[in-house]
């Protein structure tokens, strides 16, 4: 059974999604059995184009990916669940009181210029690969 990450932001068309397709791409690249959805809690209509130019890049098509409403199940289901920025308006964002929640505390990427938005797609990627080195150094 692989492990499951949930990545939760509050329109699931920025951060989330990016941590999801970095984490299954660098998973996958790498041979580790694990998992990423995301999810958020008022999902946008779309991914925000930046986010999905800045992604395109680095090879990976968000082209497809559909923002999506945040589910009971989806956190029950996960390993982990990481928050990417909800604790500046957890009235939004309820999954910062679930147990073991971590906020990766990043700035939305909406409307902001390529160069800011690349800077915040490659702090996710450290994390997500400080996140699979976690996964793997731990006892199955």
């Amino acid at each position: 059974m692989p492990k499951r990450v949930l990545f939760v932001c509050v329109h699931n068309a920025g951060r989330s999604q990016m941590a999801a397709a970095l984490f299954n791409a660098l998973a996958h690249e790498r041979g580790i059995d694990a998992v990423a959805e995301s999810a958020g809690t008022e999902p946008a209509e779309r991914v925000h184009p930046e986010v999905a130019a800045v992604m395109a890049e680095l090879g990976i098509d968000l082209s497809g990916a559909r923002p999506r409403l945040l589910t009971n199940e989806d956190v029950e289901s996960a390993d982990r669940v990481i928050t990417m920025g909800c604790e500046v308006d957890a009235g939004v964002c309820p999954a910062v009181f679930i147990k073991d929640v971590e906020d990766w505390g990043l700035p939305d990427p909406k409307g902001r210029p390529l160069d800011e938005v690349r800077a915040i797609r490659d702090e996710i990627r450290r994390r997500v690969e400080a996140l699979l080195g976690e996964l793997v150094g731990k006892p199955a």
